[in-house]
């Protein structure tokens, strides 16, 4: 399936009316399986499917990707399934836990079961990894430069990887802002790339799931372009997340955890 298609529409202006082609993002319901139960469904692109599976079923706590035996990704007229294969007895576990919630795009707590869920408890994470502030102000442009469905439709978001001194490595888009962040993730993890060496990267404001996913990827800092809410940096701060916001034009505003940002060299001009 296309990420994107080619949509016909009329610009209307004080000079009159024109005909005009748009690439507008695909958008479709991607239902997450494991063993053949459904675990959730969400609106995703219809993009890096197999990253956004296991990214997802990470962040959510269906299954680490060492636990993933295989993954399939199904379409259908209804949308697409992705089928994550899994241990029976972990199959058997998720059972008494199955939720299935529909989110529209840029919502990642709808259908949730308790208020417990919402704000669930997070690990802290381990002290160190710095990158300096220099490459994290610049990061959120240097992820711009990777963002070819954005570059086509103006409606997607974007996630990325940052590695201290070789720029953004992995990105992934999407348009929803939670669904980039798994794919993300879920392509670090496949690849073997051990985020709590590096920053994630978005293109979005900073809201709690945002933390609660960098967080349990093990990711000790977090770039954003946009501004967290409140309750994000009490989750951060508690967590021990480094979260950046408001990253342009070679300046940021640090939150929680200032200290893995290095600005030895901008002290030192």
């Amino acid at each position: 399936m296309n990420p994107s298609r080619s949509i016909s529409a009329s610009a209307l202006g004080p000079e009159g009316a024109r005909d005009v082609a748009r690439s507008l993002p695909e958008e479709v319901p991607v239902a997450v399986t494991v063993n053949g139960t459904t675990q959730a469904v969400m609106m995703c692109s219809p993009t890096d499917l197999e990253d956004f599976a296991t990214g997802f079923a990470l962040t959510e706590g269906f299954a680490t990707p060492d636990q993933i035996e295989s993954i399939e990704i199904i379409e259908s007229d209804a949308g697409i399934e992705a089928r994550l294969w899994v241990p029976d007895a972990l199959a058997d576990a998720l059972a008494a836990r199955r939720r299935a919630m529909m989110g529209p795009v840029g919502c990642g707590l709808c259908g949730i079961e308790s208020l417990e869920q919402a704000l669930r408890a997070l690990p802290v994470l381990a002290d160190g990894g710095k990158v300096t502030l220099a490459e994290a102000a610049a990061a959120p442009e240097a992820l711009r430069g990777q963002q070819p469905l954005h570059d086509l439709t103006h409606a997607a978001h974007a996630a990325g990887f940052l590695v201290p001194g070789h720029g953004v490595q992995v990105a992934r888009e999407d348009v929803g802002r939670h669904n980039a962040l798994d794919k993300l993730i879920g392509a670090c993890a496949r690849d073997g790339i051990d985020m709590g060496q590096g920053a994630v990267v978005l293109t979005s404001r900073v809201s709690v799931e945002m933390v609660q996913k960098t967080v349990l990827a093990g990711c000790p800092i977090l770039i954003a372009v946009s501004a967290p809410t409140a309750h994000a940096v009490r989750l951060a701060e508690a967590a021990n997340l480094t979260l950046a916001a408001f990253a342009r034009e070679g300046r940021l505003e640090t939150f929680t955890h200032p200290a893995r940002i290095d600005r030895s060299q901008t002290d030192a001009a």
